[in-house]
Protein backbone atom coordinates (compact mmCIF):
# COMPACT_ATOMS: atom_id res chain seq x y z
CA UNK A 1 0.00 0.00 0.00
CA UNK A 2 2.77 2.56 -0.89
CA UNK A 3 0.20 5.45 -1.93
CA UNK A 4 -1.44 4.83 1.37
CA UNK A 5 1.87 5.40 2.93
CA UNK A 6 2.36 8.61 1.19
CA UNK A 7 -0.38 9.81 3.13
CA UNK A 8 0.53 9.24 6.65
CA UNK A 9 2.31 11.66 8.47
CA UNK A 10 3.12 11.32 12.14
CA UNK A 11 2.85 14.64 14.39
CA UNK A 12 3.50 15.35 17.63
CA UNK A 13 0.23 16.47 19.77
CA UNK A 14 -0.50 20.46 19.00
CA UNK A 15 1.81 20.53 15.82
CA UNK A 16 -0.26 21.21 12.58
CA UNK A 17 -0.48 18.63 10.56
CA UNK A 18 1.39 17.40 7.15
CA UNK A 19 -0.92 18.10 4.51
CA UNK A 20 -1.99 14.88 2.21
CA UNK A 21 -0.89 13.88 -0.84
CA UNK A 22 -3.40 15.28 -4.05
CA UNK A 23 -5.87 12.60 -4.18
CA UNK A 24 -8.59 11.63 -7.07
CA UNK A 25 -11.61 11.86 -5.05
CA UNK A 26 -15.03 9.59 -6.00
CA UNK A 27 -17.76 10.63 -4.04
CA UNK A 28 -20.91 7.65 -3.64
CA UNK A 29 -23.46 9.26 -3.80
CA UNK A 30 -24.06 12.94 -4.09
CA UNK A 31 -26.32 13.62 -1.48
CA UNK A 32 -25.93 16.69 1.07
CA UNK A 33 -23.62 14.95 2.95
CA UNK A 34 -21.38 13.58 0.02
CA UNK A 35 -21.74 16.59 -1.76
CA UNK A 36 -20.57 18.88 0.87
CA UNK A 37 -17.63 16.89 1.89
CA UNK A 38 -16.41 16.23 -1.76
CA UNK A 39 -16.58 20.25 -1.89
CA UNK A 40 -14.33 20.73 1.07
CA UNK A 41 -12.23 18.35 -0.04
CA UNK A 42 -11.80 20.12 -3.69
CA UNK A 43 -11.38 23.09 -2.10
CA UNK A 44 -8.57 21.62 0.34
CA UNK A 45 -7.02 20.49 -3.36
CA UNK A 46 -7.97 17.30 -3.92
CA UNK A 47 -9.85 16.94 -7.56
CA UNK A 48 -13.16 15.08 -7.34
CA UNK A 49 -13.32 12.70 -10.40
CA UNK A 50 -16.84 11.31 -10.53
CA UNK A 51 -19.65 11.24 -8.51
CA UNK A 52 -22.78 9.24 -8.75
CA UNK A 53 -26.43 10.36 -8.27
CA UNK A 54 -29.60 9.13 -9.47
CA UNK A 55 -32.13 11.36 -7.83
CA UNK A 56 -32.99 15.13 -9.26
CA UNK A 57 -31.74 16.40 -6.30
CA UNK A 58 -28.24 14.89 -6.17
CA UNK A 59 -27.89 15.90 -9.83
CA UNK A 60 -29.54 19.74 -8.73
CA UNK A 61 -26.15 19.35 -5.68
CA UNK A 62 -23.61 18.07 -8.27
CA UNK A 63 -24.24 21.26 -10.63
CA UNK A 64 -24.13 23.26 -7.58
CA UNK A 65 -21.34 21.84 -5.40
CA UNK A 66 -19.16 19.60 -7.91
CA UNK A 67 -19.57 21.58 -10.89
CA UNK A 68 -17.95 19.82 -13.99
CA UNK A 69 -18.05 16.67 -12.08
CA UNK A 70 -19.45 13.63 -14.17
CA UNK A 71 -22.13 11.52 -12.66
CA UNK A 72 -21.22 7.72 -12.84
CA UNK A 73 -22.39 4.26 -11.69
CA UNK A 74 -20.66 3.48 -8.18
CA UNK A 75 -18.63 1.00 -9.42
CA UNK A 76 -16.97 3.18 -12.26
CA UNK A 77 -17.03 6.13 -9.37
CA UNK A 78 -15.18 3.64 -7.24
CA UNK A 79 -12.45 2.79 -10.07
CA UNK A 80 -11.86 6.80 -11.27
CA UNK A 81 -10.81 7.45 -7.44
CA UNK A 82 -7.93 7.13 -4.73
CA UNK A 83 -10.21 8.34 -2.06
CA UNK A 84 -13.62 6.71 -2.19
CA UNK A 85 -16.56 8.37 -0.39
CA UNK A 86 -19.03 6.90 0.48
CA UNK A 87 -22.02 8.99 2.07
CA UNK A 88 -24.61 6.94 1.77
CA UNK A 89 -27.65 5.55 4.53
CA UNK A 90 -26.31 3.70 7.68
CA UNK A 91 -28.53 0.58 6.62
CA UNK A 92 -27.24 0.42 3.11
CA UNK A 93 -23.65 0.80 3.67
CA UNK A 94 -22.57 -2.94 3.83
CA UNK A 95 -24.38 -4.52 0.88
CA UNK A 96 -22.93 -1.11 -0.83
CA UNK A 97 -19.39 -2.46 0.04
CA UNK A 98 -19.73 -5.72 -0.35
CA UNK A 99 -21.42 -5.74 -4.10
CA UNK A 100 -18.86 -3.37 -4.80
CA UNK A 101 -16.22 -5.83 -3.44
CA UNK A 102 -18.40 -8.79 -5.30
CA UNK A 103 -17.66 -6.60 -8.71
CA UNK A 104 -13.87 -6.22 -7.74
CA UNK A 105 -13.92 -2.89 -7.81
CA UNK A 106 -11.92 -1.97 -4.58
CA UNK A 107 -8.10 -1.51 -4.94
CA UNK A 108 -4.83 -2.23 -3.07
CA UNK A 109 -3.48 1.35 -2.53
CA UNK A 110 -7.32 3.16 -2.34
CA UNK A 111 -8.51 5.23 0.62
CA UNK A 112 -12.36 4.49 1.72
CA UNK A 113 -14.27 6.56 3.71
CA UNK A 114 -17.89 6.22 4.77
CA UNK A 115 -19.57 8.69 6.82
CA UNK A 116 -22.18 6.79 8.65
CA UNK A 117 -21.95 8.03 12.35
CA UNK A 118 -23.13 4.22 13.33
CA UNK A 119 -20.88 2.28 11.71
CA UNK A 120 -16.89 2.34 12.61
CA UNK A 121 -14.48 0.52 10.21
CA UNK A 122 -15.65 -3.18 10.55
CA UNK A 123 -17.72 -2.35 8.06
CA UNK A 124 -15.25 -2.05 5.21
CA UNK A 125 -13.94 -5.02 5.57
CA UNK A 126 -14.57 -6.10 2.68
CA UNK A 127 -12.69 -3.41 0.66
CA UNK A 128 -9.98 -3.76 3.51
CA UNK A 129 -9.49 -7.26 1.89
CA UNK A 130 -8.51 -5.75 -1.28
CA UNK A 131 -5.88 -3.76 0.06
CA UNK A 132 -7.68 -0.71 0.59
CA UNK A 133 -7.35 1.45 3.69
CA UNK A 134 -10.51 1.70 5.41
CA UNK A 135 -11.63 5.14 7.96
CA UNK A 136 -15.29 6.46 9.05
CA UNK A 137 -15.53 9.78 9.24
CA UNK A 138 -18.38 11.10 10.37
CA UNK A 139 -18.97 14.85 10.44
CA UNK A 140 -21.32 16.29 13.62
CA UNK A 141 -23.18 18.73 12.11
CA UNK A 142 -26.75 18.59 9.91
CA UNK A 143 -26.44 19.32 6.50
CA UNK A 144 -28.89 21.03 4.01
CA UNK A 145 -25.92 20.18 0.58
CA UNK A 146 -26.44 23.66 0.09
CA UNK A 147 -23.24 26.00 -0.45
CA UNK A 148 -23.31 27.35 3.09
CA UNK A 149 -22.89 24.36 4.48
CA UNK A 150 -18.93 24.53 3.11
CA UNK A 151 -19.08 27.46 6.21
CA UNK A 152 -20.61 25.11 8.32
CA UNK A 153 -17.29 22.71 8.36
CA UNK A 154 -15.60 25.25 10.24
CA UNK A 155 -17.06 25.10 12.97
CA UNK A 156 -17.95 20.99 13.40
CA UNK A 157 -15.99 18.09 14.63
CA UNK A 158 -15.50 14.59 12.85
CA UNK A 159 -15.81 11.20 14.60
CA UNK A 160 -12.82 9.51 13.28
CA UNK A 161 -12.52 5.77 13.67
CA UNK A 162 -9.91 4.03 12.12
CA UNK A 163 -8.78 -0.11 12.69
CA UNK A 164 -6.98 -0.54 15.98
CA UNK A 165 -2.88 0.04 16.58
CA UNK A 166 -2.59 1.39 12.77
CA UNK A 167 -1.16 5.01 13.99
CA UNK A 168 -0.84 6.10 10.34
CA UNK A 169 -4.27 5.55 9.44
CA UNK A 170 -5.54 7.27 12.41
CA UNK A 171 -3.47 10.16 10.99
CA UNK A 172 -4.58 10.03 7.44
CA UNK A 173 -8.21 10.64 9.08
CA UNK A 174 -7.23 13.46 10.89
CA UNK A 175 -5.15 14.99 8.63
CA UNK A 176 -8.01 14.91 5.97
CA UNK A 177 -10.23 16.09 8.28
CA UNK A 178 -7.49 19.50 9.34
CA UNK A 179 -8.01 19.93 5.29
CA UNK A 180 -12.34 20.13 4.86
CA UNK A 181 -11.67 22.87 8.16
CA UNK A 182 -13.02 20.61 10.89
CA UNK A 183 -11.52 19.87 13.91
CA UNK A 184 -11.23 15.55 14.14
CA UNK A 185 -12.08 13.62 17.63
CA UNK A 186 -11.05 9.92 17.92
CA UNK A 187 -13.98 7.40 18.80
CA UNK A 188 -12.80 3.80 18.70
CA UNK A 189 -14.87 1.79 17.22
CA UNK A 190 -16.69 0.04 20.26
CA UNK A 191 -17.89 3.15 21.32
CA UNK A 192 -19.07 4.04 17.81
CA UNK A 193 -23.02 2.60 18.68
CA UNK A 194 -23.14 4.71 22.30
CA UNK A 195 -21.28 8.18 20.68
CA UNK A 196 -24.23 8.05 17.35
CA UNK A 197 -27.00 7.18 20.07
CA UNK A 198 -25.97 9.96 22.50
CA UNK A 199 -26.08 12.34 18.46
CA UNK A 200 -29.17 11.51 17.61
CA UNK A 201 -30.88 11.78 20.59
CA UNK A 202 -29.64 14.91 20.82
CA UNK A 203 -30.25 16.88 17.50
CA UNK A 204 -32.78 14.56 16.18
CA UNK A 205 -35.28 14.68 18.72
CA UNK A 206 -34.45 18.27 19.45
CA UNK A 207 -35.93 19.11 16.38
CA UNK A 208 -38.87 16.78 17.20
CA UNK A 209 -39.30 18.85 20.88
CA UNK A 210 -38.90 21.92 19.44
CA UNK A 211 -41.65 21.22 16.45
CA UNK A 212 -43.79 20.31 18.54
CA UNK A 213 -43.60 23.42 21.13
CA UNK A 214 -43.82 25.65 17.88
CA UNK A 215 -47.11 23.70 17.07
CA UNK A 216 -48.54 23.83 21.14
CA UNK A 217 -47.59 27.87 20.93
CA UNK A 218 -49.60 28.23 17.44
CA UNK A 219 -52.68 26.41 18.97
CA UNK A 220 -52.20 29.03 21.90
CA UNK A 221 -52.78 31.33 18.80
CA UNK A 222 -49.89 33.10 19.35
CA UNK A 223 -48.03 34.37 16.17
CA UNK A 224 -44.52 33.57 14.68
CA UNK A 225 -43.75 31.14 17.49
CA UNK A 226 -40.03 30.55 16.40
CA UNK A 227 -39.38 33.81 16.93
CA UNK A 228 -40.55 33.61 20.83
CA UNK A 229 -38.74 30.19 20.57
CA UNK A 230 -35.59 31.59 19.21
CA UNK A 231 -33.94 33.57 21.88
CA UNK A 232 -35.17 31.09 24.89
CA UNK A 233 -33.82 27.94 23.50
CA UNK A 234 -30.62 29.66 22.18
CA UNK A 235 -29.72 30.70 26.02
CA UNK A 236 -30.82 27.36 27.42
CA UNK A 237 -28.68 25.48 24.91
CA UNK A 238 -25.92 27.89 25.77
CA UNK A 239 -26.31 27.66 29.40
CA UNK A 240 -26.21 23.59 29.45
CA UNK A 241 -23.31 23.37 27.50
CA UNK A 242 -21.45 25.91 30.03
CA UNK A 243 -23.33 24.87 33.18
CA UNK A 244 -24.89 21.35 32.78
CA UNK A 245 -27.85 20.44 34.85
CA UNK A 246 -27.23 23.28 36.82
CA UNK A 247 -28.49 25.22 33.84
CA UNK A 248 -32.00 23.79 34.69
CA UNK A 249 -35.05 25.90 35.29
CA UNK A 250 -38.54 25.75 35.25
CA UNK A 251 -41.34 24.31 37.38
CA UNK A 252 -40.21 20.84 37.29
CA UNK A 253 -36.34 21.54 38.61
CA UNK A 254 -38.44 23.95 41.12
CA UNK A 255 -40.68 21.20 42.25
CA UNK A 256 -43.94 23.16 41.64
CA UNK A 257 -46.46 20.57 41.42
CA UNK A 258 -49.68 22.64 41.04
CA UNK A 259 -47.93 24.10 37.48
CA UNK A 260 -46.48 20.96 36.46
CA UNK A 261 -50.01 19.53 36.94
CA UNK A 262 -51.57 22.17 35.01
CA UNK A 263 -49.02 22.03 31.88
CA UNK A 264 -50.79 17.89 31.92
CA UNK A 265 -54.30 18.81 31.76
CA UNK A 266 -54.02 21.17 29.35
CA UNK A 267 -52.01 18.75 27.52
CA UNK A 268 -53.88 15.74 27.91
CA UNK A 269 -57.40 17.83 26.59
CA UNK A 270 -55.74 19.94 23.68
CA UNK A 271 -52.86 18.16 22.41
CA UNK A 272 -52.58 14.50 23.95
CA UNK A 273 -49.79 13.54 20.96
CA UNK A 274 -47.58 15.77 23.01
CA UNK A 275 -48.52 14.63 26.88
CA UNK A 276 -46.03 11.13 26.45
CA UNK A 277 -43.06 13.18 25.59
CA UNK A 278 -43.99 16.29 27.98
CA UNK A 279 -44.34 13.49 30.66
CA UNK A 280 -40.80 11.80 30.25
CA UNK A 281 -39.29 14.76 29.55
CA UNK A 282 -40.34 15.94 32.92
CA UNK A 283 -39.34 12.68 34.32
CA UNK A 284 -36.13 12.77 33.27
CA UNK A 285 -35.94 16.43 34.55
CA UNK A 286 -36.65 15.67 37.87
CA UNK A 287 -34.22 13.00 38.36
CA UNK A 288 -31.63 14.73 36.66
CA UNK A 289 -32.47 17.80 38.90
CA UNK A 290 -32.95 15.66 42.15
CA UNK A 291 -29.52 14.16 41.37
CA UNK A 292 -28.18 17.88 40.91
CA UNK A 293 -29.19 18.97 44.27
CA UNK A 294 -31.66 21.25 42.84
CA UNK A 295 -34.79 19.22 43.74
CA UNK A 296 -35.05 17.99 47.21
CA UNK A 297 -36.36 14.59 47.55
CA UNK A 298 -39.67 14.86 48.69
CA UNK A 299 -40.32 17.16 45.87
CA UNK A 300 -39.30 14.97 42.95
CA UNK A 301 -41.07 12.06 44.65
CA UNK A 302 -44.41 14.77 44.74
CA UNK A 303 -43.16 15.38 40.72
CA UNK A 304 -42.38 11.64 40.14
CA UNK A 305 -45.95 10.50 41.12
CA UNK A 306 -47.63 12.98 39.76
CA UNK A 307 -46.02 12.18 36.32
CA UNK A 308 -46.86 8.60 36.78
CA UNK A 309 -50.86 9.15 37.17
CA UNK A 310 -52.88 7.11 39.11
CA UNK A 311 -53.34 3.89 37.18
CA UNK A 312 -49.49 3.45 37.36
CA UNK A 313 -49.19 4.45 41.25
Amino acid sequence: MERVEELCHERPSGHAMNRPARLAVGVVSAGRVGSVLGAALARAGHTVVAASGISADSHRRAECLLPGVPLLPPDETVAAADLVLLAVPDDVLAGLVSGLAATGAWRAGQIVIHTSGAHGVSVLRPAAEAGALPLALHPVMTFTGREEDLQRMAACTVGVTAEPGNEAAWNVGEALTVEMGAEPVRVPEPARPLYHAALAHGANHLVTLVADCVDLLAGAGIAHPERMLGPLLSAALDNVLRHGDRALTGPVARGDTGTVRKHLDVLTDQTPDATDCYTVLARRTAERASAAGLLSRDDAAEITTLLEGPEDS
